[in-house]
C-alpha cells in the first residue's frame, strides 16, 4: 500500500534528503556511541594497556574512557546475548560492542565502574566452572580465534570450526589472559580452501582441507544443476562438459588439476566434495595484516595435513603450540611470528619448532609463478638438501 503524501512529507528536489523517511541503509553510527566516546569524539590523543584486557583511551578535553575486552564465542545462544545485553545495561548505559575478532567490549567512564564490572564479569561462570566472559586479549598475548562457520552453518567445510576453535582456545587461554608473548599473536581458522576467515594474513592459522576431487552423481547431475554454472565456477578450468553411456548430460573432472575449493559443490550439489579419510587440517603460519616494521605477508604451509580427530584435535592443538612456544623462546620484543621466521630463516624455524619439512610444502601451484623463491640465495639444510635431491631437483 502507498505511503501517505501527509506521512512523507512535500518533496522538495533541491533539498532531497530533508524530511526523508526510509528503512533503506543502516542507521547513523552516532546514535550507538557510548557517552564516554560521544564526549571526547576527536579528542582522542593516546592510549594505554592498564592490565590485560582493559584499556583507556585519553582525551585532549581531560576526559577518558576505559574499554574492558572479553572473549566470546563466534556462536551464541539466545540466552548467552541476552546475558550479555543485561551486563551492558547493568554497567554501561545499554552500549556493547564487538570487535572483529568476536570479542566484546564493554566500555564506561571512571575507574569505579572499571572495577564494579570487572568483578562481576569474573563472578559469571558455565555450570562447567568455564568463564562466560574471559577478560583478555590485548596487547603482546593471543586475542580470539576468529573462525568460520564448520559444520553448523557451511556445505563446503573439510572441518569443524567451533569445537576445534575451543579446543585450540583452552590451550592458549593463559596466553589470552597475558601479554608475555614478544609481540601479538593472531590465530584464525577456515573450514576450506574459500577461507572465510582470513587465514592467508594470521600468525598462525588452521584451515580444513578436502584432500580428493569431487564425486559426479551421473543420475542426476542434469536435473538438479544449471551444468555450464558449475563447469565456470572451477577457478582451475577442471571440469568440462561430457555424457554417461546413456547419453545423458553430465560432467568429468581432471584429477591432476582439480584444487579441492569446493567451488563447483556449491553450483551443483551432484558434485559433493566431503569425504572422511581424506578430509583434514593444514597449519599455516608467519602471515599479517600490519605495514608496521615489515610489509605485510602471506601465511605460509607449516603441516600440510592433520587427521580429523573430533572433537578435541590433539595433534592439531600439539603443533600449534609447539609454534607458539618456540616463537616465544627465542623471538625479539615486538617482532611478529613471520618476522622472526624470516630473521632465523624457514629452515630454522622447522627446525626450532620441531615440526617436519617435506616436499608438499614447497610452493609449486601451477597458477601462483610470482610466489616462487626464484632466488639464487636460498640456503639449504641438511634436510631440505636431501628433500630436493630425492625429488631430482639436484644432480650430484
Amino acid at each position: 500500500m502507498a505511503l501517505s503524501t501527509e506521512r512523507l512529507g512535500k518533496y522538495d528536489p533541491k533539498n532531497p534528503q530533508e524530511n526523508r523517511i526510509t528503512d533503506i541503509g543502516p542507521r547513523h553510527f552516532w546514535q550507538y556511541f557510548p557517552p564516554a566516546i560521544q564526549e571526547n569524539y576527536g579528542q582522542w590523543t593516546h592510549h594505554e594497556i592498564l592490565e590485560p584486557g582493559i584499556l583507556v583511551h585519553y582525551a585532549a578535553n581531560g576526559g577518558r574512557a576505559y574499554t574492558i575486552r572479553c572473549g566470546a564465542a563466534r556462536f551464541m545462544t539466545v540466552q548467552h546475548v541476552r546475558e550479555i545485553c543485561d551486563i551492558a545495561d547493568k554497567h554501561c548505559g545499554g552500549f556493547v560492542r564487538f570487535t572483529t575478532r568476536n570479542n566484546i567490549e564493554f566500555i564506561v567512564d571512571t575507574p569505579e565502574k572499571v572495577e564494579a564490572l570487572k568483578k562481576d564479569l569474573e563472578s559469571r561462570k558455565f555450570a562447567g566452572g568455564s568463564y562466560k566472559f574471559p577478560i583478555g586479549g590485548t596487547g603482546a598475548g593471543v586475542t580470539n580465534i576468529v573462525h568460520t562457520q564448520g559444520y553448523i552453518h557451511c556445505h563446503t567445510p573439510a572441518t569443524d570450526a567451533s569445537s576445534m576453535v575451543k579446543a585450540v582456545a583452552d590451550e592458549l587461554f593463559r596466553e589470552f589472559q597475558t601479554m608475555d608473548l614478544p609481540a601479538k599473536v593472531r590465530v584464525s581458522m577456515a573450514c576450506c580452501l574459500n577461507m572465510c576467515g582470513a587465514v592467508h594474513c594470521s600468525d598462525i592459522a588452521l584451515l580444513g582441507y578436502h584432500r580428493k576431487p569431487p564425486i559426479i552423481d551421473h543420475e542426476v547431475i542434469a536435473q538438479v544443476c544449471e551444468i555450464p554454472l558449475a563447469i565456470t565456477a572451477c577457478p582451475v578450468g577442471a571440469i568440462s562438459p561430457d555424457k554417461t553411456a546413456e547419453d545423458k548430460k553430465t560432467v568429468k573432472i581432471k584429477n591432476e588439476r582439480c584444487m579441492f575449493c569446493g567451488n563447483c559443490y556449491t553450483m551443483c550439489q551432484a558434485l559433493p566434495l566431503s569425504d572422511k579419510e581424506g578430509d583434514g587440517v593444514t597449519i599455516l603460519a608467519g602471515g599479517k595484516i600490519s605495514n608496521r616494521i615489515s610489509m605485510p605477508k602471506f601465511s605460509k604451509v607449516v603441516v600440510p595435513w592433520l587427521p580429523n580427530n573430533f572433537p578435541r584435535f590433539p595433534e592439531v592443538v600439539d603443533d600449534v603450540k609447539k609454534i607458539l612456544n618456540a616463537y616465544a623462546n627465542d623471538a625479539n620484543k615486538y617482532e611478529r611470528l613471520g618476522d622472526w621466521a624470516e630473521r632465523i630463516g624457514w629452515e630454522k624455524f622447522f627446525e626450532k619448532s620441531g615440526l617436519e619439512f617435506t616436499e608438499h610444502l614447497i610452493d609449486d601451484y601451477r597458477l601462483a609463478y610470482d610466489t616462487w623463491r626464484t632466488s639464487t640465495q636460498f640456503k639449504y639444510t641438511d634436510a631440505a638438501w636431501a628433500v630436493s635431491r630425492a625429488a631430482g631437483g639436484i644432480d650430484d
